[in-house]
């Protein structure tokens, strides 16, 4: 049974940090492409940052500089440094793996920046 639970969100003054993880069980997470997504109340749910089964990254203008995506294939684990947090980017966090047409996603983890 395919498994991928985020940790680590919480709330946080702007300016402070978070790092989120994603741990995964159940398929064999080297061979799988992962990405952090995220949904704000009332907008759709966005890439943040991806990386590639390979260790290629990328992420979304908005959190470039801000926010390092790795990954610990050792570990099962991936994870999401967010530094410079600032109120735009509380939102919902997922956990995303994706291999060809095998895809999951985990329950998510809430990060909310507020003074």
């Amino acid at each position: 049974q395919v498994q991928l639970v985020e940790s680590g969100g919480g709330l946080v003054q702007p300016g402070g940090s978070l790092r989120l993880s994603c741990a995964a069980s159940g398929y064999i997470f080297s061979a799988y492409n992962m990405g952090w997504y995220r949904q704000a109340p009332g907008k759709q749910r966005e890439l943040v940052a991806a990386i590639t089964s390979g260790g290629s990254t990328n992420y979304a203008d908005s959190v470039k500089g801000r926010f390092t995506i790795s990954r610990d294939n050792a570990k099962n684990t991936m994870y999401l440094q967010m530094n410079s947090l600032k109120p735009e980017d509380t939102a919902a966090y997922y956990c995303n793996a994706v291999l060809r047409r095998y895809e999951y996603w985990g329950q998510g983890t809430q990060v909310t920046v507020s003074s």
